[in-house]
């Protein structure tokens, strides 16, 4: 019986479909730092995509990327709204610091552009709406930058919940988490208020809830009790080299949160990038028929450093067997693929506003929580 279940949940790889070149997409770059260079390797092996144009706001950045990467006649500016101006362009990959996501993709949206945003969404919910507010206006795509909605293990993990398997899920803790993992080796914008906006939530707390959300559709928040910490972070000892970094950081290393969902689901959510343990734990989902246990991850980039397990009873035995684990190779060639196709097919975003704007709304509100020092209940706006 236990190798029935487990043939259920093998991975099928799809077919790669043959991609017509004869219509070249026209791709910008609004943001030329490291990120950005994820994207360009990517687009760069697409025979029909064109990256057309860079802007970064330092003078002479968006130049020496372009010659980093080999790009070769793309035209260089210092803002990405003169880009937008005066480029006709089919879509946008938006790589600027949090705090400039919002204004960015409402600038493309409202240029008539196609936007892939990278994560997270935005810094606040307020502007996760006012940017959907411009999808809507636009007609344009607008996807959001969730590269490990393309592994095949984090796919299974819906699959195997949409199976039944589990029955009805009433619980779910996010595990996962960094030791030591602040991101200054990119510098400051991370950890800056002014730029980051939010930290750990942000960077890897949104993948985390992105994989546990959508597994079980999205449901909403109903209320969230959250709490904050940055006690890591403005330590001066955990940054050899560069003490002065404690006085920049102003965003949250560590992150937790209990969030009641629609449909009776808890979640018990903590995200850490630097703490005293090793890890917060495995990511459980627990459900009246059986329970789910996801290995813990630092990154939760798609990929697993084990086997999920499955555990049941069955005919009044304690029973327990591996999910057959998958690579995750090429996350973030599929993940612009996708864009790519969307736009030459007018075709849906991936990773859709609706959908994370949930994840945003969750994450506004652990923030809201701890100012406030209380639960609170959450709203989300209609557009």
């Amino acid at each position: 019986m236990a190798r029935d279940i487990l043939n259920e949940f093998e991975t099928i790889h799809d077919e790669e479909k043959a991609i017509d070149t004869g219509k070249k997409v026209k791709i910008g770059i609004i943001g030329c730092g490291w990120i950005a260079g994820a994207h360009i390797i990517e687009y760069l092996k697409m025979e029909d995509v064109e990256v057309v144009a860079l802007a970064d706001l330092i003078p002479g950045k968006a130049e020496a990327f372009a010659k980093k990467y080999g790009v070769e006649g793309a035209k260089y500016y210092l803002s990405g709204h003169d880009m937008l101006e005066n480029e006709q362009l089919d879509g946008v990959s938006i790589c600027t610091y949090n705090t400039q996501h919002a204004p960015c993709a409402i600038d493309a949206l409202e240029h008539g552009v196609n936007v892939m945003l990278e994560k997270p969404f935005t810094v606040t919910l307020d502007e996760a709406i006012e940017v959907m507010k411009a999808e809507k206006k636009s007609g344009k795509i607008l996807t959001i930058g969730f590269q490990p909605r393309m592994s095949a293990n984090i796919q299974m993990i819906k699959k195997i919940i949409d199976s039944g398997e589990l029955g009805k899920v009433y619980y779910m803790q996010a595990g996962g988490g960094r030791r030591r993992g602040i991101p200054t080796p990119y510098g400051t914008t991370f950890i800056e208020k002014e730029t980051g906006g939010i930290g750990a939530m942000g960077d890897i707390g949104c993948y985390s809830l992105d994989m546990l959300l959508n597994a079980v559709g999205y449901p909403k928040p109903l209320t969230v009790s959250g709490y904050t910490a940055n006690f890591f972070g403005v330590d001066p000892e955990n940054y050899p080299g560069h003490p002065e970094y404690a006085e920049k950081f102003g965003v949250e290393d560590f992150a937790a949160g209990f969030i009641r969902l629609e449909g009776g689901i808890i979640l018990d959510f903590r995200i850490s990038w630097a703490m005293n343990m090793d890890s917060c734990g495995d990511t459980l989902i627990l459900g009246t028929k059986g329970g789910l246990r996801i290995p813990s991850m630092d990154c939760y980039n798609g990929d697993l450093p084990k086997p999920m397990m499955i555990y049941k009873n069955v005919a009044g035995k304690k029973i327990s067997f591996e999910v057959p684990k998958d690579e995750a190779p090429d996350l973030f060639f599929k993940k612009l693929r996708s864009f790519v196709d969307a736009i030459k097919t007018n075709g849906k975003a991936t990773v859709s506003s609706k959908e994370i704007v949930i994840n945003q709304a969750i994450i506004d509100a652990i923030i809201r929580s701890n100012e406030a020092g209380r639960e609170i209940e959450v709203v989300i706006p209609e557009v």
